[in-house]
């Protein structure tokens, strides 16, 4: 059947509509804004008087989202429960709904005035259901003028569909979109609230979960006036987390004072820390205040507290009890307010257990006890650090120096048995001998064989192998005396007049030897025969063998005699023979 002049025109109406309302709404993740503009046409297009959108809301209610003819007041009427109304019905069954003419229906509550605005006039509405996802999110009303009631809205509601299939699929693409980005946002904050450190302190980075924990365990303890006992390997920074600990106090205000300990004698120790009288010994011209009543109020950092002798544990440990003390060649009591920080980088344990450090000093020292962990154990603090240190240097040196990305991987790989200070010694000494302002891997001397730290702390690791200069060498025998067969023999080998005390007695030397039979073993203390690969590349000299394997078994003697496959007492005879003096660290 064709279609008359009429029709056609309304249908490129409608499409036109449906073109530019998509487009419209296609423009913009604004729904409001969006829909607004696209019942603004539909008004104008089709010379309707009032449109508007509700959408259900998570209390159930329907409230107006957007609104064309509707003043502001009006538009804040727009709410709705599910089945009030013409509205809240096509809500809750999710059919469109016709009326013809809103002054002969019941449901039509006439909540914004609409049928107020044209006395005597026929007014009509038709409302039609948005859906998302195969379920009702919202209603599309619209009314117009009815004269004569014969108007119908068959080919109107058809638009109204397509309209708002089409707000259909735009709320779906806005809530699927912010619903990725609240998610993205989410996780940004999440890895900002995990990467970023929950704790600070001046002057020391540290953004690992164990620094964290330190960073935690000093905030706790700096508001009390507790004793505190900071423990872990030489260089880790204990004196910057005892100036931390003093500088969150309520004693920040008040002296800071640091005494090591272990570079004192006992009696310059005494007089350190208790001071002096006059004439109390020879020099002492005057009264002299010690370090305790220095730090009168305030914090005293006793250092390296492990290295003190026995009898200066006796008498700070009744300073730790009565808080007081007397100084040296003096009668009078002193009292002192000082909260006390100790640091150590040695066992007390077992020190307590083998008699060299008190028991109830420790006792009463150990009250709360800080672990710093290595520079090993936090490796991605090394980054940061290093730039800290060197930023420091260009700052004292006018100059720009930066790192490279290789740089950087080359520093945090290494193991560090110095901590803190040998990285910061470390990258002063490359920025001060590199040529250029980028510090590149090669720029370290560990890269050519060069670092010392390799040579005095030889260190074996699984994770990590670094070829040292003297990995090359084969490792070779040392042709040492077969053992005496009594003391006196021994003697005349080696006649040091206490060698026979380095002699083991029979019950452990039995325990060394291997459990073939007597009299077909060879002699345990026989050198073994040296093979065509043993002199290759091998230190000329027995005394250069020697020193060339405690270097590489970092002066560990029984490590060393392994290395030369020779006993332990051999290789002692061997070191006493050659003079050699044993390096400890």
């Amino acid at each position: 059947m064709m279609n008359t002049p009429h029709q056609a025109t309304q249908t490129r109406r409608e499409l036109h509509a449906v073109y530019e309302i998509s487009k419209t709404l296609a423009s913009s993740l604004d729904v409001a804004k969006t829909f607004r503009e696209a019942l603004n046409y539909l008004l104008h297009a089709f010379d309707w008087r009032r449109a508007f959108v509700v959408l259900g809301e998570p209390d159930g209610m329907l409230r107006g989202l957007c609104a064309v003819g509707l003043s502001r007041a009006e538009q804040q009427r727009l709410q709705f429960r599910p089945g009030e109304g013409i509205v809240g019905r096509t809500y809750a069954s999710g059919m469109p709904s016709i009326v013809p003419d809103v002054s002969a229906e019941p449901l039509f509550l006439n909540r914004t005035g609409g049928a107020d605005q044209t006395p005597g006039a026929t007014v009509a509405m038709f409302a039609v259901p948005i859906r998302t996802d195969r379920r009702t999110v919202g209603v599309l009303a619209v009314d117009c003028l009815n004269p004569g009631k014969r108007r119908v809205f068959d080919e109107n509601l058809k638009l109204l569909k397509m309209v708002s299939t089409l707000m259909g699929q735009a709320l779906l693409l806005q809530h699927s979109v912010s619903a990725g980005a609240n998610s993205l946002q989410e996780e940004m904050r999440r890895m900002h609230k995990l990467s970023k450190p929950r704790h600070r302190i001046e002057h020391v980075v540290g953004v690992s979960a164990p620094m964290q924990e330190v960073f935690e365990q000093v905030h706790l303890v700096a508001a009390a006036r507790t004793t505190v006992l900071l423990r872990g390997e030489s260089g880790t920074g204990k004196e910057v987390i005892a100036r931390a600990i003093h500088g969150l106090s309520p004693r920040s205000r008040e002296p800071f004072v640091c005494v090591n300990c272990a570079a004192l004698t006992e009696s310059l120790l005494e007089s350190e820390l208790f001071g002096h009288e006059k004439g109390a010994f020879t020099g002492a011209q005057g009264q002299r205040k010690g370090r305790f009543e220095m730090a009168h109020g305030g914090t005293l950092f006793l250092d390296e507290i492990g290295d003190i002798s026995p009898a200066f544990q006796a008498k700070l440990l009744r300073v730790l009890q009565e808080r007081q003390f007397e100084r040296v060649g003096g009668s009078a009591a002193v009292k002192v307010d000082v909260r006390l920080i100790l640091a150590t980088n040695r066992n007390l344990e077992r020190m307590v257990q083998a008699g060299e450090f008190r028991a109830d000093l420790y006792y009463r020292i150990n009250v709360v006890s800080i672990q710093l962990p290595p520079l090993r154990e936090r490796r991605e603090d090394i980054p940061a650090m290093a730039q800290y240190f060197l930023e420091r240097f260009n700052r004292e040196n006018a100059r720009s120096v930066r790192f490279d990305a290789a740089a950087i991987r080359v520093l945090t790989s290494c193991y560090w048995p110095g901590n803190v200070r040998e990285l910061e010694n470390c990258v002063e000494r490359t920025a001060t001998m590199t040529h250029d302002d980028i510090i590149t891997d090669l720029a370290f001397p560990c890269q050519g064989n060069r670092c010392l730290t390799q040579v005095l702390h030889h260190i074996e690791r699984e994770d990590a192998v670094r070829p040292g200069r003297l990995a090359a060498i084969a490792v070779t025998e040392i042709p040492v005396p077969p053992r005496a067969s009594s003391g006196a023999a021994a003697t005349a080998e080696f006649p040091d007049s206490d060698l026979a005390a380095v002699e083991p007695p029979p019950a452990i030397a039995a325990a060394d030897d291997p459990p073939e039979d007597a009299a077909s073993a060879p002699d345990q203390d026989a050198p073994p025969q040296p093979t065509d690969d043993d002199d290759n590349g091998k230190p000329e000299g027995e005394r250069d063998r020697l020193i060339w394997a405690m270097e590489q078994c970092g002066w560990v003697q029984a490590k060393a005699a392994r290395l030369l496959k020779i006993t332990p007492r051999q290789m002692g005879y061997a070191l006493r023979k050659h003079a050699i003096e044993i390096r400890k660290f």
